[in-house]
């Protein structure tokens, strides 16, 4: 017996698909197969599973752990809750890997898998290895066993651990996603005046999308913020690994800038150090991790990239525009969305500054935000590489890292593939207004030149 998975099901990080379309049951059980062979012929035992609020994520997980006890692995059942609670569970419990369901922060009929193996990201040619694995029938045969472990109270004490901030006034959407009962129990340890909004999981996500790097699903929390006068407010992603931040003004905090304000606190602690931001990451942000006496980082977009960079370097802080910030100083180095409330919390208590007194003093940027074009799966890759040759046989200035970010005397513009949806991604920064318009035109006259219309 074999399983071939839809081609656009195994991403360069994750898998992820639409339930009904591209992912099945099936496609769980057999991802159960190929893991649990993989960690079994590794000298692993056992593998962590848990699952998001999602309407699919139930019936992914029983033939999920189907799968991985049919190849002789135990199960540690961790059941519902956010990414990073599975990810402190495969950190700190008796067990070889880890896999989160969950589609994150994409539609509601979407959904898909997180890996993590010996402590690290599960990716790239291990995704397509594995599935050549399953392609070919190649699993092992065994009988597992299947054991529930209740985490939320370990992983929120670890969210406490070593907690020194002061009592602040802060608003905390969940967005009816997987976060929602850690931050209610977060919020009982923390001090001072705490206002929660949509903590009750329900997958049909009724209240807003939960995206928080599109301003539109801040509008809630916006609200709260400004009608309570709260010192700020934090959201978070449909599995919690994702953060977003509105200051005492309103004013959303891309995630970019987070990342600028905490390089300031661990810069202090290591001068030095290697901070590694994503390729979207504006330029303000890598010149002010220079300023601080930092090493600013380019790497490739996407958690598992950002992720093993940081492990490879050894860098103690990283983070992507979308709001994953990565802290490895005194955390185990994965995205956690609640983590980086509490250290934003800390921090003003570090500074004595609020966080509207940090955003005035962020750098101004003229910059686009991250703006997604729809184009076929089979099609976003071959568009970057046409626009790269034309660049390339002009001479520009290019970083090739993730997709194609062009220098130009007066700013930068990128363009890459999603590696979670059918989309190409694009962003552009510039010193003035002008000179911001004249590099989107020169990247819509790239787009034109291979057929697409950025609408």
């Amino acid at each position: 017996m074999s399983h071939r998975f839809d081609p656009t099901l195994l991403r360069d990080y994750d898998l992820r698909g639409t339930v009904g379309r591209t992912l099945h049951a099936a496609d769980a059980w057999a991802l159960g197969r190929g893991f649990g062979t993989i960690i079994a012929r590794g000298g692993g035992r056992r593998v962590a599973v848990a699952y998001d609020g999602r309407l699919s994520s139930p019936m992914l997980e029983a033939a999920l752990v189907e799968g991985l006890v049919a190849t002789g692995v135990d199960v540690a059942r961790i059941g519902l809750g956010p990414t990073p609670m599975l990810y402190h569970a495969e950190m700190t419990g008796d067990v070889d890997g880890g896999i989160q369901i969950t589609g994150s922060h994409n539609p509601a009929d979407q959904n898909g898998f997180k890996l993590v193996k010996g402590h690290a990201p599960f990716f790239g040619t291990e995704i397509q290895a594995m599935g050549a694995l399953c392609a070919a029938g190649d699993w092992d045969d065994g009988r597992g066993r299947v054991e529930n472990r209740a985490m939320l109270d370990a992983y929120v004490d670890r969210l406490m651990q070593g907690f020194d901030g002061p009592a602040c006034r802060v608003g905390w959407d969940a967005g009816n996603g997987a976060a929602g009962p850690a931050v209610e129990c977060l919020t009982q340890l923390l001090p001072g005046e705490h206002h929660l909004l949509f903590t009750d999981i329900d997958g049909y996500f009724p209240h807003h999308h939960p995206d928080p790097s599109q301003d539109a699903n801040l509008a809630d929390l916006r609200a709260l913020v400004l009608d309570k006068r709260l010192d700020f407010g934090v959201a978070f992603d449909g599995d919690g690994d994702r953060i977003g931040v509105i200051d005492g003004r309103g004013r959303a905090i891309p995630g970019d800038q987070l990342l600028g304000l905490f390089a300031q606190q661990v810069v202090k602690a290591r001068p030095g150090a290697p901070i590694v931001a994503d390729v979207k990451t504006s330029q303000t942000v890598f010149d002010r991790i220079a300023a601080l006496g930092g090493q600013p980082v380019m790497w490739k977009s996407g958690h598992s990239h950002i992720k093993s960079k940081m492990k490879q370097i050894a860098s103690p802080l990283g983070g992507e525009t979308t709001g994953h910030i990565f802290f490895a100083d005194d955390y185990p180095g994965y995205d956690d969305g609640l983590y980086a409330a509490v250290r934003l919390i800390r921090a003003v208590g570090e500074w004595r500054q609020s966080v509207t007194a940090l955003v005035d003093g962020l750098p101004a940027s003229i910059i686009t935000p991250e703006i997604r074009i729809s184009v076929p799966e089979a099609r976003k890759f071959a568009v970057v590489d046409e626009v790269r040759g034309r660049l390339e046989a002009m001479g520009a200035n290019l970083n090739l890292v993730d997709g194609v970010r062009v220098r130009a005397p007066r700013g930068w513009w990128l363009l890459r593939a999603s590696h979670t949806e059918a989309a190409l991604v694009v962003r552009a920064e510039a010193d003035t207004e002008s000179a911001l318009a004249e590099l989107i035109e020169t990247l819509d006259s790239q787009l034109r030149a291979s057929g697409i219309q950025r609408g």
